[in-house]
């Protein structure tokens, strides 16, 4: 019995999940994502026409991309076999494709390869799917909550279209909630159950777009519920919320959506935001985030987008994370907070991010270069013979504490790598050196 077989055996076990008793069975029943299932929409037409091709559904959870590979199962005259990255490899692939390529040969039916988190399988693993999927043995439809472009490998996504499964709307899991409550015999229609307004929307706005959470929680309230004297279940708002006990917001540590927050945040106070930036950390420390990287962040930040402009932004930035080590969390998240704003409020300059760039150009171009014999070191005799430090002049012993002398290999002369800006205190910085420049340009 495969993985198919048993989900439609469940599905009339009582004790199975609510979500998975009343999956959609036909396209005509299943909520959400018309961008790519809608009537007269190209995937939907591939599906009723049984001319699928190799796909990839990208989408967060509980968007609808299991329920919707078993809706194709269902209609379309190929064989279908579920396989999943999470408990399958390499060898059960094997067995599966040779059942497919005898089932082309002997009976001309085509196989369609459902591989649920496809991103789980690494690299290696993707390229055993390739020659299969060139050759039409078996259609691919790929099921993943990360972005195919970092995940699967190019080959296998250049002969597949990706379709992107956007998180449900509020109005589609209202629709998926009342259904569930109606129907009698694989929902929760059977139970007297009297709903205090607005629960389905506290609900919904629970849920975050994933109708697996939606049901999970319409469920669990539900079951946990006594019925009162007459045998209705009064589920209220505080119900819920005992249900819920805390949100959980959608944020994998190690996902896209985590590059996209901390994206949202260094773009916020890179423009000089202060309420989205305090938002954003706001956001990763709620879900979980390490403060501490958290921190790092805003450090490296304070370098990067602000540096000399505002010299004291590194130093609030390093005294949050030190906060952070301190206190702990949540008491630390204030720190970060502070610091995300006055980062966001700071005068901007980049003028040390390229001017490290510079140098590493120059690096790379011209390899180890020596130190110029003037600002050697001579703490040896020899090292005094070989003209080390000949010719040194001490600073302090000039006029300003200020002297001309190159300190540069003589094959970078005269480079130029940290241009101040008008902005912050770089304005000062940058009219200070234009006068030393003025002042001391015979010396130079």
């Amino acid at each position: 019995m495969n993985l198919f077989e048993n989900y439609e055996k469940n599905k009339m076990n009582n004790n199975a999940p609510l979500a998975d008793r009343i999956r959609p069975e036909r396209l005509e029943d299943f909520l959400g994502q018309d961008n790519i299932i809608g009537p007269g929409k190209p995937l939907r037409q591939a599906i009723e026409e049984d001319e699928l091709q190799s796909i990839l559904l990208w989408g967060p959870p509980g968007s609808g991309k299991t329920t919707l590979a078993r809706i194709i199962a269902k209609i379309t005259k190929t064989h279908f076999v579920p396989f999943s990255a999470a408990i399958s490899g390499v060898p059960a692939l094997r067995k599966i494709i040779k059942e497919a390529q005898d089932r082309r040969r002997y009976h001309h039916q085509r196989t369609i390869l459902f591989v649920d988190e496809i991103h789980r399988f690494n690299k290696a693993q993707q390229d055993a799917f390739l020659p299969y999927v060139e050759d039409g043995t078996i259609i691919l439809i790929g099921a993943t909550t990360e972005n195919p472009s970092f995940e699967v490998i190019p080959p296998l996504l250049s002969r597949s279209t990706v379709y992107i499964l956007e998180p449900l709307s509020p109005e589609d899991l209202n629709n998926i909630l009342e259904k569930a409550l109606l129907d009698k015999e694989k929902g929760l229609g059977k139970y007297k159950l009297k709903l205090e307004p607005k629960v389905l929307d506290f609900i919904v706005e629970l849920a975050y777009g994933d109708a697996r959470i939606a049901l999970n929680i319409l469920e669990f309230a539900v079951i946990t519920t006594k019925p009162d004297t007459q045998g209705i279940r009064n589920i209220s708002l505080k119900i819920i919320e005992e249900v819920v006990q805390k949100r959980c917001l959608r944020y994998d540590k190690t996902g896209e959506e985590h590059y996209n927050i901390i994206s949202a945040l260094h773009k916020s106070m890179r423009d000089s935001d202060p309420d989205a930036a305090i938002y954003w950390v706001a956001r990763m420390l709620e879900a979980g985030e390490n403060p501490l990287y958290v921190a790092r962040r805003l450090v490296r930040f304070a370098s990067e987008d602000i540096g000399n402009a505002d010299p004291q932004a590194l130093q609030v930035a390093v005294a949050a994370m030190q906060a952070v080590h301190f206190l702990g969390m949540p008491e630390g998240n204030l720190a970060l907070a502070q610091t995300a704003t006055y980062l966001a409020c700071a005068p901007k300059s980049n003028a040390l991010y390229k001017g490290y760039q510079l140098t590493q150009e120059d690096i790379k171009r011209w390899g180890p270069l020596p130190v110029p014999l003037v600002i050697r070191n001579a703490p040896t005799t020899l090292m005094k013979n070989l003209d080390y430090g000949k010719g040194y002049k001490y600073a302090h012993n000039f006029e300003g504490g200020y002297i001309v002398q190159e300190h540069l290999p003589k094959e970078l002369k005269g480079r130029k790598y940290y241009f101040p800006t008008d902005r912050g205190f770089e304005k000062e910085i940058k009219q200070r050196l234009e006068k030393l420049k003025a002042k001391y340009k015979d010396s130079i």
